[in-house]
């Protein structure tokens, strides 16, 4: 690398690496998190789990310390180096990924996904602020949802090298092996991104967490963006770690047929979905920061109805197209409501802010989803038999709607709390 230059900020080229760092890291993130989908029926059938043990370790085994943890690491990240914690949060959350493919048992496997919590609770609202740094207001909700991309790649990857490892060897060197990497990427990620200058007010003497707080609870459009993406997310969570199972029971697929079937979906959808929240936010934004609401409303009032039909078909050529577009409109939000965050409050808090989004959202979305869903299943056994799980994934469904409506009544509030 060249020497260190006052702002990295003010090179353009290398603003583009430090985003392709990002994106690198985040989708690790999320393949740790899918892969134990993927994973879920030789996991289950290895270990004696209920759908009920098993959802409670996809979400709130990974979701209490991860959404606790992320207000205090985004704080540090402030007051010290964002990209220093980003790496160091891989490095643990990695070690951890690896650990899980050694469990024996539950209570192992549950503290393992603590682990990983703990690590990824220190990787998202430092890597928001890092963008907020490198790239000016009127690109910033594209470099977020380029950023975002992360999610439906790290979701694919999961998904796909899962079940090719699993089949090839065992579900325990599938974990191991994403394990490894990610522990190897850590440095490397930490010699590569710098952070960028900012002044003592904005560091050292960084405003405290009340004092986010205070700014953030004056500001309905906070709230309602928070909790509409906490509803998206019980969903989003949800299906991420049941749909795997969903497909076997539907169509009868092998775990490798399962795993194509879903990356296809999601990479083709998220990625599109992703971006063009990104790109119409910061379009529309322009005239209207309500659009920032409005567009992640549209589109998950779109999702909830096209879901349910593509899991209530039988036939998976149907099923296939029909899933694809909510894959996309079921993550549109990323780019315009994370924005909207960032432009709630001072540039020097945003990590801050970011991080107490993220508790509302994970605590809700990560800590219930998965367990809610898996919890429906067993419930409705009795009237629905082999086709449960679809049931309670569809039930599950009508948080989509609610979001919608929440991020309908956000729109005016955001346009009136916004900080340029």
């Amino acid at each position: 690398m060249n020497a260190p230059v006052s702002n990295p900020a003010d090179r353009s080229g290398y603003r583009g690496v430090v985003l392709a760092m990002l994106l690198l890291v985040y989708t690790f993130n999320f393949l740790d998190r899918q892969i134990l989908g993927i994973l879920a029926k030789p996991i289950m059938e290895d270990l004696h789990l209920t759908k009920t043990e098993f959802g409670a370790i996809g979400g709130l085994a990974f979701a209490v310390l991860y959404s606790v943890l992320g207000v205090p690491l985004a704080y540090l990240a402030d007051r010290t180096s964002r990209s220093g914690v980003i790496a160091g949060a891989l490095a643990v959350w990695s070690l951890f990924t690896g650990l899980c493919g050694l469990a024996t048992g539950y209570w192992q496997l549950f503290l393992f996904r603590l682990g990983v919590g703990v690590g990824e609770a220190g990787g998202v609202a430092p890597s928001y602020a890092v963008i907020s740094d490198y790239f000016p207001p009127e690109r910033r909700a594209r470099a977020l949802a380029i950023y975002s991309l992360g999610i439906p790649i790290g979701l694919a990857l999961g998904t796909l090298l899962g079940a090719y490892i699993a089949a090839l060897v065992d579900w325990r060197a599938a974990f191991i092996t994403m394990g490894v990497i990610g522990i190897l990427i850590a440095p490397v990620f930490r010699w590569v991104v710098r952070d960028v200058p900012r002044p003592a007010a904005a560091k050292g003497d960084a405003a405290p967490v009340s004092a986010v707080f205070g700014i953030l609870a004056g500001k309905p459009g906070f709230w309602l963006l928070a909790f509409g993406a906490s509803c998206s997310s019980l969903c989003g969570y949800g299906l991420a770690l049941w749909t795997p199972l969903v497909l076997m029971g539907n169509f009868g697929f092998d775990l490798v047929t399962t795993g194509q079937f879903m990356a296809s979906l999601l990479l083709i959808g998220g990625t599109a979905g992703v971006f063009a929240g990104g790109w119409f936010a910061d379009r529309l934004g322009k005239g209207d920061r309500a659009w920032y609401a409005w567009l992640p409303a549209i589109a998950w009032l779109i999702t909830a109805p096209l879901f349910a039909i593509g899991f209530l078909t039988s036939n998976p050529w149907i099923a296939w197209p029909l899933l694809l577009i909510p894959n996309g409109l079921n993550i549109l939000w990323l780019g315009p409501v994370t924005t909207a965050v960032q432009h709630m409050v001072p540039q020097h808090m945003r990590a801050t802010a970011s991080g107490s989004f993220l508790l509302i959202n994970n605590l809700i979305g990560m800590g219930l989803g998965p367990l809610l869903m898996g919890f429906l299943s067993e419930e409705l056994k009795t009237s629905y038999g082999a086709d449960a799980l679809r049931y309670g994934a569809v039930f599950c469904l009508g948080f989509y709607v609610i979001a919608g409506i929440l991020a309908l009544l956000a729109a005016r509030h955001v346009r009136k709390g916004w900080v340029d």
